[in-house]
């Protein structure tokens, strides 16, 4: 009489779950190589395109003026970049004249959003220097305009943070900022911008 055989379904059950182990795997790698490649999130690149001064006015050693700064935001992410927290401040010798919250909103994939941001800057002083001038064999201060030798330009910095958020095929978020500082050199007989460098 013959005995039966055993059935090998332990083998079987292991060599299913290996295929799927490493078809879960290959999976895995694939979808990452997609992300990196494709969907990676990049920060979006801020561009100053221009900045004006409406107004500018100049009184006893005291400066105020209209700021305005025109951008372009590029978002090269092929999904949605939603920004908020994000801020224009104005810097004279270290410190700050003026400061603005930029609104949040959102820039499509693969877009460039033009944004603009006028404020006014309340009056602050300007830096005094005294310039050197020989006399008698000596050198003495000479003080002009009223005590103060401001120079005939004036350089202030703008610091543009953009931050928020880029949402991957719809599961993951990713943390996403930019900045663009630039130096502006205004002209102090008429308050002209001269010149940026970004």
């Amino acid at each position: 009489m013959n005995k039966p055989h055993p059935h090998p379904s332990g083998r079987t059950n292991l060599a299913s779950c290996i295929v799927a182990t490493i078809f879960l795997i290959f999976v895995a790698i694939v979808i990452l190589i997609i992300y990196f490649t494709l969907f990676k999130p990049t920060d979006p690149k801020i561009t100053v395109n221009a900045v004006q001064l409406p107004t500018f006015s100049v009184s006893n050693g005291t400066v105020n003026f209209t700021f305005s700064q025109y951008v372009s935001v590029q978002n090269p992410n092929r999904a949605v970049f939603t920004h908020y927290d994000s801020s224009l401040q104005l810097l004279y010798s270290g410190n700050q004249i003026g400061f603005m919250f930029i609104p949040a909103g959102k820039i499509y994939a693969g877009r460039t959003e033009y944004m603009a941001a006028t404020f006014s800057v309340e009056s602050f002083p300007l830096m005094a220097t005294a310039t050197a001038t020989a006399t008698n064999g000596g050198v003495s201060p000479t003080l002009i305009g009223g005590g103060f030798n401001v120079g005939p330009t004036l350089d202030i910095e703008s610091r543009m943070e953009m931050v928020g958020r880029v949402r991957v095929l719809h599961f993951f978020t990713h943390h996403v900022e930019s900045k663009a500082d630039c130096r502006v050199t205004i002209s102090v007989t008429d308050g002209s911008v001269l010149g940026f460098h970004c």
